[in-house]
């Protein structure tokens, strides 16, 4: 959605055996993007120093990650809530993509 302007990593505070199986299907159903063939799960030290943290928020505590610029998008996790709720989830973040990219532009 904004290769064109930055390039996204995503990684977590603590290692899980598995992506979420319902974010995987509904982005293949939504995106046709198959989650379980380009990422796995991955801790903050595992990915490069990010100039730009996103935090989505989920309920977690979130550690200091050095950069240039932060934003907490402060998002509810949808796990193990209805499909409905994992779509509005998606929509609020390609939303929250969009204004970024415009911002870093």
């Amino acid at each position: 959605m904004a290769s064109g302007v930055f390039e996204s990593y995503s990684a977590g505070t603590a290692l899980k055996d598995h992506i979420n199986p319902d974010a995987v299907r509904l982005m293949k159903q939504v995106h046709g993007i198959d989650m379980e063939l380009t990422q796995h799960n991955k801790l903050i030290e595992d990915i490069p120093e990010p100039d730009v943290v996103i935090f989505m928020g989920c309920n977690v505590s979130c550690p200091n990650v050095p950069s240039q610029y932060a934003e907490n998008w402060g998002l509810d996790d949808p796990s193990g809530k209805s499909d409905e709720v994992f779509l509005e989830t998606i929509r609020m973040i390609e939303e929250k993509i969009q204004q970024l990219k415009e911002k870093l532009q």
